[in-house]
């Protein structure tokens, strides 16, 4: 078997898929996007494929370790969200190949469901309350959301009086219903992170993701020795080896990297196993499409740590498409009491629908992140 074409689709609302079609006739979708920079990553597709054609899709490893070592530059969001969508589509030709689902090819599931969460407010906190009552009444247990808007490195504290009662209403609103994880989304620095942590902890967060940026490993472990909270890296990180450090100083009791974003189904079962080793918790990062889920899907099912999985059905930024739109109607994902399954059909174990994938391929998109400024005009982290 020989590929013969990598075909991308920048399709709404901010993905990109890709299609690599082989000479027998089988077909791998993966999903290699990167948020706000669709185009680029399709941009990074079309120079790869000189060295994908004619090669044999089965050999997996081999293609990974040949895209990552051609050159001297190595790793970075672009050229790993890249090699993500073609490990993920490699893998599903693999998959329907021998008639299996991923996760069988690489050693046999290990769970029948992963428990799911889903986000809600926006990229400012906002309709939390009635946001977490929806998720309630859809039979989730657990969310996430943005706590803060914009943060100086030094803020005042009626700020923070401001988001520990925003927060606090919205415990008092769920009691013990639905498990809360606080996203920071690296807008907080360090000094005001410690005293968020301190002022929140109350609240009993499940955990509170990226409380400093993944630049700031070193202020992260000061903060995971400071508190009981469990703290949360890796949506910014992009292969085993940003992971290291995060787990050699003890940074994060849970990671969360992203099957689009770290390489695709063999880097994260990689970086699944080593975190396990320091009896870390895997948390996949997926606000994705469908493609990036299923992916995700496989690593929950094969990896022992795998606690609970991110997806992004009906979230805000869904608008001119959701992940079911673009699937066929029994490979459609449906949260189950608050776990998602793990799909059992041959590859990712989805079918796309690519009449609608051509449709909305020729609408596309141009998301990008919205551009905030804090007082004095500088500008803020989103």
């Amino acid at each position: 078997m020989k590929i013969t074409a990598l075909k991308t689709f920048v399709v709404p609302p901010r993905w990109l898929f890709l299609k690599i079609e082989t000479d027998e006739g089988i077909t791998g979708w993966g999903e290699p996007v990167l948020e706000g920079h669709a185009d680029t990553l399709a941009a990074k597709i079309r120079e790869l494929e000189t060295v994908m054609i004619g090669r044999d899709p089965m050999l997996i490893e081999d293609t990974w370790q040949m895209i990552y070592r051609n050159g001297c530059y190595r790793g970075g969001p672009v050229l790993m969200s890249a090699m993500s969508g073609i490990d993920m589509a490699l893998w599903d030709i693999k998959g329907k190949a021998y008639g299996q689902p991923v996760h069988a090819l690489l050693g046999g599931k290990v769970r029948d469901r992963v428990r799911s969460y889903r986000w809600i407010g926006g990229d400012r906190p906002q309709n939390l309350i009635e946001d977490a009552q929806a998720l309630l009444a859809q039979g989730y247990d657990a969310c996430k959301f943005n706590v803060t808007e914009e943060l100086q490195y030094i803020d005042t504290y009626r700020k923070v009086d401001q988001i520990v009662a925003r927060v606090g209403a919205l415990r008092d609103a769920v009691g013990a219903s639905l498990d809360l994880a606080f996203d920071f989304h690296g807008r907080v620095h360090a000094p005001m992170a410690k005293v968020l942590l301190k002022e929140m902890e109350f609240l009993r967060p499940m955990f509170v993701e990226d409380a400093v940026v993944s630049a700031h490993v070193d202020a992260m472990a000061d903060l995971a020795r400071s508190t009981s909270i469990t703290l949360c890296i890796g949506e910014r990180l992009h292969s085993r080896y940003d992971f290291r450090a995060v787990f050699e100083k003890r940074a994060a009791g849970l990671i969360n990297p992203d099957t689009a974003h770290v390489g695709g189904i063999s880097e994260m079962v990689r970086i699944g196993h080593m975190a396990e080793a320091y009896d870390v918790g895997l948390a996949p990062h997926c606000p994705l499409g469908p493609i990036a889920l299923a992916a995700s899907l496989q690593v929950d099912a094969i990896c022992y740590n795998a606690v609970i999985q991110e997806q992004s059905l009906g979230i805000h930024y869904n608008q001119g498409g959701d992940l079911n739109d673009y699937l066929l109607p029994d490979s459609r994902f449906k949260v189950v009491d608050g776990f998602l399954p793990i799909p059992m059909g041959p590859g990712l174990g989805i079918e796309v629908d690519e009449a609608v994938v051509a449709e909305r391929a020729a609408q596309g998109h141009a998301w990008r992140a919205p551009v905030w400024r804090h007082a004095d005009g500088s500008i803020a982290d989103w």
